[in-house]
């Protein structure tokens, strides 16, 4: 079976404060670790060997996944000491493969939530014979993205920067963060030192004239880089828009865990979890949110596209909206944060204290 190596050695900064005490791939979404979705669509797909290449907070993850049996799986997890880029992070796992010099290896980054055909994926890369292949999808407004321009065979013709300017954007595929590479490809990375599959690595290897591969499946895909994104990727695995066999419940309007408290009268909707050990009361309103273990709503609280920390609470007749709630923090009754706003783990707002309205 094709074996693979999962990148899950980001400091997610752009989600902070929800990675403040717990790595991106490790934060819950619809009810899970996030990598656990990974991990079970990996599967699924055949694969049984999997290496997690980890760095930042590289601790939780094995005491949570252990050697991956419960999944089907047999798991082994290499650590950076220093932040290696990409392309150094799977140079540095290399060692803990099974595979020969000729045979596929998946790569996948660890904060994108996909409904990628695996499977397609390996056999594109086996009957067209590439070095490397790249899982690409169409983006309506690619200027954030690297772009991949491929011929009419789809092979790839070069990696372009962030397009500046409206000529320099030549297609709307991108790298979607999910490869095939021939094993001896892996192993002729430089050891020991940084290095980017982006800049360095696929434009050295199109100059010196190996195939790279590309293919377009323009399925489910979200980068969850932000609060935002990660708040409506946890919803649409709920809603069952992104597909997962992980999802620990029927797909729905609202996943509650087993041991979550929910009022009779209170709303949940849009895709919303509420997390084991936490606690919805009467008359709260929630969608499209996460609420994760632990937390409190108070009674009368309106929450829409948030996320709300493990052990935080929010006060009674609270207005959130696209809001970050750190864990332990504390919302006061009658506050109203809007769009972007993050509150540190353990911060404590007082009553009233910030509104965008009237308090009357």
């Amino acid at each position: 079976m094709t074996e693979a190596i999962l990148l899950v050695g980001g400091k997610g900064t752009r989600l902070r404060p929800l990675t403040v005490h717990t790595p991106k791939p490790m934060v819950p979404a619809a009810g899970v670790p996030f990598l656990t979705h990974q991990l079970a669509r990996a599967r699924a797909a055949g694969v049984e060997h999997i290496v997690l290449a980890t760095s930042y907070l590289a601790e939780v993850f094995e005491p949570y996944f252990g050697d991956g049996s419960a999944l089907g799986l047999h798991l082994e997890y290499v650590t950076e000491e220093e932040p290696l880029g990409t392309g150094g992070a799977i140079r540095n796992v290399a060692s803990r493969l099974h595979s020969g010099p000729d045979d596929p290896v998946l790569i996948f980054n660890g904060d994108i939530l996909t409904g990628l055909d695996i499977r397609a994926l390996v056999d594109t890369h086996e009957t067209t014979g590439a070095d490397v292949s790249l899982h690409l999808t169409k983006v309506t407004d690619p200027r954030a993205y690297g772009l991949v321009p491929t011929d009419d065979t789809g092979r790839v013709l070069a990696f372009l920067e962030k397009p500046q300017t409206p000529e320099e954007i030549v297609t709307d595929q991108i790298n979607a963060g999910a490869y095939v590479f021939r094993r001896s490809v892996i192993d002729a990375i430089p050891l020991g030192r940084p290095v980017s599959v982006e800049r360095e690595t696929f434009p050295g290897l199109l100059s010196a004239g190996a195939h790279l591969q590309g293919m377009v499946d323009s399925t489910y895909w979200l980068d969850l880089g932000t609060p935002a994104a990660f708040v409506r990727g946890s919803a649409d695995l709920v809603l069952g828009r992104a597909p997962s066999p992980a999802v620990p419940g029927r797909c729905g309007d609202r996943l509650v865990l087993p041991t979550a408290q929910v009022a009779s009268d209170a709303k949940l909707s849009g895709g919303t979890v509420v997390g084991e050990g936490a606690f919805v009361a009467e008359g709260a309103r929630i969608f499209g949110s996460t609420i994760l273990p632990g937390a409190v709503i108070e009674p009368g609280a309106v929450i829409t596209d948030s996320l709300i920390g493990t052990r935080a609470r929010v006060g009674q007749r609270s207005v959130l909206t696209g809001t970050v709630i750190g864990d332990g923090a504390v919302i006061g009754p009658d506050n109203e944060l809007l769009e972007g706003a993050r509150i540190w783990c353990d911060a404590r707002i007082p009553a009233g204290a910030v509104r965008f309205s009237s308090d009357q």
